[in-house]
């Protein structure tokens, strides 16, 4: 049987939410057809249980080390969702399935390093095979990567040019992390730390456009007064990831906001003096957040004593409660000033995630055809644009508006 989507990892904290969510927005047995998949086939029926589906939603038993299993499991879908981090650990064997057997994938990787090492190996063999490999579709960075696409695309409606000089800010952040994510943190660390080149790459703005280097960008780094938002800002741990995307989607789309195009991101703290304390403490944690992972007992007692394990995460409650906006301020290169902002709804990295990756797997499938994105390694802005903002905000929680 084959089926237009497959859920990889659908036994983990994240891969569970993202089946719920397929479940109750398009049920099972209708025009979607899809399965969930993992390692253990009791795993999976216990997930299936527990999110409320019925027997004939298909179980697809496949170890993510296993490249026999998963080159047969990718044959059977259109578009494969992977949610079994860390990827630079568990992640190659599937994605290079995928772009061999010409199955387009989604997944939620924000490993920059080992995405940088995975785009060349992939391109030549998804371009051949017409698969869609995109990384980073969820929390990390849709809502940061189309908020950029949404509003560069009105600033060439109204100005007749692009914002050379983008700030996005982050200007509400609530929810919280789950035992996957802090893994594929501390996996990054410690690759950075046995290898100079991976260091290198995580702290190169333009590690995912090969071949193209633009101007110096803002460092990030530090406490500083915002005087476009009137607020403080402090360093935003995903700017690692988001701003290496960013880039690579105005590479992708031939450069659209000029080759000179800069882009930096912090979280505001607010304004004052209490704004001010929180901006200078969140970013003496980040400094000394840098300095303690790239110690390996450090990372050591975090996991044994600290840490949630993967599969943990936040509960219902906590997702429901959780919510996120976005600024982005814009001024072209003759000063003309546009902004916009993104909102979602719910936990940012769980409950919102779960939807975006979901949806933008069935954008691909559905939406965006192999003429406007042919077989490659993609971001979500890149591959998908505003045909995905579109779907998002219909679907999935999610708001993208002008300010002016």
């Amino acid at each position: 049987m084959s089926y237009e989507l497959i859920v990889f990892g659908a036994t983990g904290f994240t891969g569970r939410l993202v089946a719920d969510y397929l479940f109750r927005r398009y049920g099972v047995g209708g025009s979607l057809r899809w399965a969930i998949a993992g390692r253990s086939a009791a795993r999976l029926a216990e997930v299936r249980e527990s999110i409320g589906a019925p027997l004939t939603l298909p179980l697809l038993v496949a170890d993510a080390g296993d490249a026999r299993a998963l080159k047969q499991l990718v044959t059977q879908a259109r578009v494969v969702i992977s949610t079994v981090g860390p990827y630079q650990r568990h992640g190659e064997p599937l994605i290079r399935a995928c772009a061999e057997a010409g199955t387009d994938y989604v997944d939620l990787c924000g490993e920059p390093a080992w995405m940088a090492t995975m785009i060349p190996q992939l391109q030549g063999l998804a371009g051949r095979s017409g698969a869609r490999i995109c990384f980073s579709c969820g929390f990390d960075s849709i809502p940061f990567d189309l908020g950029l696409v949404f509003l560069q695309s009105e600033a060439l409606a109204r100005f007749g040019r692009p914002l050379q000089q983008v700030a996005g800010r982050v200007a509400v952040l609530k929810g919280s992390a789950s035992g996957g994510t802090i893994a594929s943190a501390l996996a990054s660390y410690e690759a950075a730390s046995r290898d100079p080149e991976q260091a290198r790459l995580m702290a190169d703005p333009f590690a995912l456009t090969p071949g193209f280097r633009g101007p110096a960008q803002p460092s990030g780094e530090g406490a500083v007064f915002d005087d476009t938002a009137q607020a403080w800002a402090a360093p935003f741990v995903m700017a690692v990831i988001n701003t290496k995307n960013v880039h690579r989607s105005n590479a992708l789309r031939g450069h659209p906001w000029g080759r000179d195009f800069i882009y930096d991101e912090r979280l505001l703290t607010g304004s004052g003096a209490k704004g001010e304390r929180r901006a200078r403490a969140l970013a003496r944690m980040s400094l000394w957040q840098d300095r303690l992972l790239g110690f390996a007992p450090t990372r050591s007692l975090l996991r044994r004593f600290v840490l949630p394990k993967p599969g943990e995460g936040p509960s219902a409650e906590q997702r429901e409660r959780g919510r996120y906006e976005v600024v982005f301020y814009g001024q072209t290169a003759d000063g003309q000033r546009l902004s916009a902002r993104v909102k979602g709804q719910g936990d940012p990295g769980y409950g919102s995630t779960s939807k975006l990756i979901s949806e933008a797997a069935l954008c691909l499938l559905e939406d965006v055809g192999h003429e406007a994105t042919p077989g490659g390694v993609w971001t979500p802005g890149a591959a998908m644009g505003l045909a995905l903002q579109r779907r998002l905000q219909e679907r999935a929680g999610l708001s993208f508006a002008i300010e002016g």
